[in-house]
């Protein structure tokens, strides 16, 4: 399978990249903890069927000492065990975050003031703006059918 357009040869998406690419640093640099990022990360990349952005960030949460049970149940996380309910709450801003299209009233109150007991305003700007920055890196994947399995942990930074 070949992407639709080559996205990374490309002098306009190589310059656009730079700049998301710097938005998406300002998050890293952030006190949002690295594994909820990686989390959110992943989840909003099922959702929207990334199959280049989960293999991705999959592989980089394994590299980074993420377990393989956390990571296969990150679909499942409401059935599961493993997360703390800082984590939880993230995931599900994530998930309603990044299904507007499909809940009549966006992101609920419970869901904000969950994430709201867990992160401070800092880490609660940098969740809302990694939501937002996954969630545009998805979409162009999906668009361009980006093909997954080949990432290599780090092979872009």
């Amino acid at each position: 399978m070949d992407a639709r357009l080559n996205y990374f040869g490309n002098p306009v998406a190589a310059k656009f990249a730079r700049y998301i690419n710097s938005a998406g640093k300002v998050v890293t640099d952030s006190t949002l903890p690295a594994t909820t990022q990686e989390l959110v990360k992943i989840r909003a990349s099922q959702i929207n069927g990334c199959g280049f952005c989960t293999d991705m960030h999959t592989k980089d949460a394994a590299h980074a000492g993420e377990t393989s049970v956390r990571l296969n149940l990150i679909a499942a996380w409401r059935e599961a065990k493993v997360f703390t309910e800082a984590e939880r709450a993230a995931l599900e801003l994530t998930e309603q975050g990044t299904r507007i299209a499909d809940a009549a009233g966006g992101v609920t109150d419970e869901a904000w003031a969950n994430a709201a007991k867990h992160y401070d305003e800092d880490q609660l700007t940098a969740l809302v703006s990694l939501i937002a920055l996954i969630n545009a890196y998805n979409r162009m994947n999906v668009i361009i059918q980006q093909p997954a399995g080949d990432y290599q942990p780090g092979q872009f930074g």
